[in-house]
């Protein structure tokens, strides 16, 4: 009957007395029967299932007997208004006096079509993907995928298509890391698969400019320990402390390529991973340049191998043009010899000019939080004057608590669809981040920006 239901006729029952549900009921069908004529005789609706189950919830205090009906039917308006005006004339439930008095009629399709609104004003907001990529959105799409795709083997080990006939590699630990090179445009990787090293790889390493390209921890000082016995390394990078290659995103990649170091430089230390210059914004120092770096050049120093680590910059590494705009404020000139001073020469000029004072520009802040990867999120004002800054990981309850509203966020972190959503409805103008998330919708009043898309300084010079 619930489901055929049109109105539910609520009404208020007292009696002078303690009554049971029994007695109500009772009351209803005896009171009632005869008053309105054989067509609306309680007794027959009720068998005939145009009136539902008489619900009855009742409650005796001080002798007093307090409770509500509800009676659901099918009737049309006026029948259903009878039916309920002729549960008013009870007087009596059982012994006692009562009275029984109808509070409402409740028209059960009116409810469903709100609830039918209300969804349907949901559905509208949040069932429909309003994302429209772009030409190059859909292209970049593409070039990704088909990067993927052009994973190969080099005598039974994952490689990028490159590694046959390039001049220089990268060598990395896993499959895994292969393809995150190969998601970034760098198609010259190969992997040992394991701390072992395989006679392939080392026999590689001997006739191209090596560099080895290993995770931030002790398994990557092992696999560097045994690469430099059986083969030939010319530089080494490291991921972030307690980080894989295949963690990393599109900037920290080049980034740690960025700051690799000449081999001899941490070939004697226990732990070289210590020694290379830190690309996580820790505080592990790069090594100082020794005599032998200052007074020659490493053996390769042609254009044509040397910078193969920095693969953008190589011919024999395809990087697709989005990949060469992306990553030109991250990479050395491409004309540069790679020597050791070089490399440090690099780290040097890297360093953004605003870092010695306060940023007074959003260019500014994007460097000291992001660049510097400080695992910290900035908020700022109108003026880009800071209000406050947190760890990244707590960006969301920090910006949810956060008064006045800030202009500007900048993330050294993954905008993910939770964050961008508070901070549209909180009314801010413009996130910063490290990288950006897949999103299902995407607010028209908040700009966002990867840091990869943000010049290092304001286009004026400011």
């Amino acid at each position: 009957m619930e489901d055929t239901s049109k109105y539910l006729i609520h009404a208020d029952v007292t009696a002078d007395g303690v009554v049971e549900r029994s007695d109500v009921v009772g009351a209803i069908f005896g009171q009632t029967e005869g008053l309105l004529g054989d067509e609306l005789d309680l007794r027959d609706l009720r068998q005939s299932g145009k009136v539902g189950r008489i619900d009855v919830e009742i409650a005796s205090t001080q002798g007093q007997s307090h409770g509500q009906v509800t009676i659901a039917t099918s009737l049309d308006k006026v029948e259903t208004a009878t039916l309920a005006a002729s549960l008013e004339t009870i007087t009596r439930v059982g012994p006692c006096r009562a009275d029984l008095e109808v509070r409402e009629i409740e028209d059960v399709r009116a409810a469903k079509r709100k609830e039918v609104v209300a969804r349907a004003k949901d559905l509208l907001r949040t069932g429909f993907d309003d994302s429209i990529m772009s030409s190059d959105e859909i292209l970049a799409e593409v070039r990704q995928h088909v990067r993927v795709e052009d994973i190969t083997e080099y005598e039974g080990l994952p490689a990028g298509p490159r590694v046959t006939d390039s001049d220089a590699i990268i060598v990395v630990e896993g499959r895994a890391d292969v393809l995150t090179l190969l998601k970034y445009g760098i198609k010259n990787g190969i992997a040992v698969e394991g701390t072992s090293v395989p006679d392939a790889v080392a026999e590689l390493t001997r006739h191209r400019t090596v560099t080895a390209f290993l995770d931030g921890d002790r398994g990557g000082d092992l696999i560097l320990e045994e690469l430099a016995q059986v083969g030939d390394i010319d530089y080494v990078a490291f991921a972030p402390a307690d980080s894989s290659v295949e963690e990393l995103d599109h900037h920290e990649v080049f980034a740690a390529l960025r700051n690799k170091v000449p081999y001899e430089t941490v070939a004697e230390l226990n732990e070289p991973r210590e020694a290379v210059a830190a690309t996580d914004g820790s505080t592990t120092p790069a090594p100082l340049p020794s005599d032998d770096a200052t007074t020659s050049p490493t053996p390769p120093t042609e254009p044509d191998r040397t910078e193969s680590c920095d693969s953008t910059a190589e011919p024999d590494v395809a990087i697709d043009e989005d990949d060469a705009e992306a990553t030109a404020t991250s990479q050395p000139q491409p004309d540069a010899p790679d020597t050791e001073t070089g490399a440090q020469s690099t780290d040097a000029t890297a360093v953004d000019p605003e870092t010695d004072h306060a940023p007074e520009t959003v260019y500014g802040h994007a460097t000291e939080v992001v660049r510097a990867t400080t695992d910290r999120v900035r908020f700022l004002d109108v003026d880009t004057e800071p209000i406050d800054e947190a760890d990244a990981s707590d960006a969301y309850g920090a910006l949810e608590a956060l008064e006045p509203v800030p202009t500007t966020v900048v993330l050294d972190g993954i905008l993910d669809q939770r964050l961008l959503d508070l901070a549209a409805d909180r009314g801010v103008d413009r996130i910063i981040a490290r990288s950006l998330g897949q999103f299902t919708k995407r607010p028209t009043d908040v700009r966002i920006h990867a840091i990869d898309d943000v010049a290092e300084q304001h286009p004026d010079g400011e």
